[in-house]
């Protein structure tokens, strides 16, 4: 297995986040939209994918997926992340047998072919504990990803089930491998893939949302 570590480049997501390849438009050309207009439409009509075309994202996507998610606000600069890209079947499958093996219930669904939802590229994202926003950091890094790759007809799901079974004994190893500094812990991951669905939307509870005067 490869690992790569992303350093802070002079990429600006902006043109990722602005391509809207992800072909759920409204017919409109993106030069007849405003750039305000192409970004609502991305994060409108992204969707959690849990079914995937069996090849892995290619590592340049990935590349500028990542350098979208490390441009995230975050706490006084600390970057308090570290993320493993893993595109490897040996790695995946490898860790899917132990997890079937610990809950065989979840090979029973014909869908499934990885604890992963399927997706053939998983990032792995760890967070600094002992900083205490470093969680928000996380997610805001995570949800850079997840627009830009939407943008470039990518789809993902945040996953938090195999993180909890990486940090049980079975799949030590496993954890070991993705090679995070002392003092990290892996908080959760995100799978990445080509569609092999297209999920309807779910309604949102707008009343969850008040002006305070």
């Amino acid at each position: 297995m490869k690992l790569f570590r992303i350093s802070a480049a002079a990429l600006v997501c902006a043109v990722a986040l602005t391509s809207c390849g992800n072909g759920s438009g409204t017919g409109s050309t993106a030069s007849e939209k405003s750039v305000s207009d192409i970004v609502i439409e991305n994060i409108m009509t992204r969707r959690s994918v849990r079914q995937y075309q069996p090849v892995a994202v290619g590592r340049d996507t990935m590349k500028t997926i990542l350098e979208c998610g490390i441009n995230a606000p975050n706490g006084m600069n600390r970057q308090s992340w570290e993320i493993r890209v893993v595109d490897s079947p040996e790695f995946i499958n490898g860790l899917t047998e132990l997890y079937v093996k610990a809950n065989p219930r979840a090979a029973e669904d014909p869908s499934f072919k990885n604890m992963f939802r399927n997706a053939p590229t998983v990032v792995f994202i760890a967070h600094d504990p002992s900083y205490d926003m470093s969680s928000i950091d996380c997610g805001l890094l995570g949800e850079n990803m997840i627009l830009s790759a939407w943008s470039m007809g990518i789809g993902s799901c945040c996953l938090g089930g195999p993180v909890r079974f990486m940090k049980s004994p079975e799949a030590a190893d496993y954890l070991k491998r993705l090679g995070f500094s002392e003092g990290y812990e892996l908080l959760y991951c995100i799978g990445f893939g080509y569609p092999a669905e297209s999920p309807a939307a779910k309604d949102r509870d707008a009343s969850k949302i008040q002006f305070v005067d």
